[in-house]
């Protein structure tokens, strides 16, 4: 069957989600519109995992070799806690500018015979269209416009950061720890190509206000925090974006994901804090999961129930791990005063729900004898999503 398929909001997932659904049926009539002119995007690099990489070649291998290609490689995690460096061997991640992601999939999309319109802004959902796919982002217009069916919840989080980029190019997923006379700032770097890397900047507002950092025009910001970072940053220069300043993270939920033939997507219809790297992947995984049960179900309402019902559940372990990410980094004095090899290693514990709850010292010695009895790894594997769903219904019973 042909249907017309509206897709407003022209990233990852909207972009990706036409591929997809073109590749099912080459007949259906689908439409992408984006508001921004084409080439204009926000961001610097995006990082993603292999699990998605491999995930992408079995959807569209084609899509997949394009993006493999133009991506850059790391498997090492480093962090700079003063003038000390621990380095530890990680999984191999990825990077690609979001710029450059975004050309090569609508360079896919228009092959397969996807329309796309640039500078076309959507704020109704269009009358003659089959479905209509919400993939504008966090400020959602068509959202917004059907707030009540959606339930959308916002809530800010304490510290704040700043999205920048740089020519330095990092060879690791870099964290860098700088003590200040008003608190700790850091940075998180890793590389997208071969001439510049992501640096997202985090402090608390104590450290914020501190610092002045609440009155420094774009100059006057980029200029301290070069100084702050020098040595990681090798005397290479932080580059902003106009009009792209200091924010306080935005986590997103809805109480439901499509409402008639409009179902949301991406950003639009979920946030998950920067510091698990997790947004790009999670927005392309939606895009898979959408593909898969308007596939799957003859009947467009049982297909959007059904995605629905597998993205809320697939997300509910990531949710945790940003939730419990963010809450790592607000309660950073906790952790810093630790031996740079125990704060790291407790860095990459950062998403687990019984970190919070037990001293430092302890869970790392705890962790490492897990590590080395499997008796202890398996109860802990038993242990933690419990806790994790435990912690989460009480937090969703405080907030109804």
């Amino acid at each position: 069957m042909c249907v017309k398929v509206v897709c407003v909001g022209g990233g990852p997932a909207g972009l990706y989600l036409a591929i997809l659904l073109k590749r099912q049926n080459p007949s259906h009539d689908i439409t992408v519109h984006e508001r921004n002119p084409e080439g204009s995007t926000y961001g610097w690099g995006v990082t993603y995992w292999r699990g998605l990489l491999d995930r992408l070649h079995e959807h569209d291998p084609a899509s997949a070799r394009a993006i493999e290609d133009a991506s850059v490689r790391w498997s090492d995690g480093v962090a700079h806690v003063r003038d000390l460096t621990t380095r530890h061997q990680g999984d191999q991640g990825f990077g690609i500018g979001r710029h450059r992601l975004l050309d090569l999939l609508a360079d896919r999309a228009r092959t397969l015979g996807v329309r796309l319109e640039f500078e076309s802004e959507i704020t109704e959902a269009p009358a003659d269209a089959d479905l209509v796919v919400a993939a504008d982002g966090v400020h959602s217009a068509l959202r917004t416009r059907h707030a009540a069916a959606f339930g959308p919840r916002i809530t800010s989080g304490r510290n704040h950061y700043i999205w920048l980029g740089t020519t330095k190019v990092f060879d690791a997923f870099t964290f860098a720890f700088t003590e200040t006379e008003h608190g700790w700032i850091w940075a998180y770097g890793y590389g997208y190509s071969g001439e510049h890397s992501t640096c997202v900047v985090e402090c608390s507002p104590e450290t914020f206000t501190g610092l002045g950092l609440d009155r420094a025009d774009e100059a006057e910001c980029l200029t301290l925090l070069e100084k702050l970072f020098t040595d990681v940053l090798d005397g290479h220069p932080l580059i902003g974006r106009p009009g792209a300043g200091w924010l306080n993270f935005r986590t997103l939920t809805n109480r439901a994901w499509h409402h008639g033939n409009l179902v949301l997507l991406g950003d639009a219809a979920h946030t998950t804090h920067y510091s698990i790297g997790a947004g790009t992947t999670l927005a392309l995984e939606d895009a898979m999961c959408l593909a898969r049960a308007l596939h799957e179900h003859a009947g467009l309402s049982e297909a959007l129930a059904a995605y629905e019902r597998r993205r809320t559940a697939e997300l509910l372990s990531v949710q945790s791990a940003a939730r419990y990410s963010a809450r790592w980094y607000e309660n950073l004095p906790r952790y810093i005063q630790l031996p740079p090899h125990r704060m790291f290693a407790l860095l990459g514990q950062r998403h687990s729900p019984l970190l919070p709850y037990v001293p430092p010292q302890l869970y790392y010695g705890l962790d490492r004898a897990a590590g080395r009895l499997e008796v202890l790894r398996r109860f802990k594997r038993w242990l933690g999503p419990r806790a994790a769903r435990a912690l989460h219904a009480r937090s969703a019973a405080r907030h109804d």
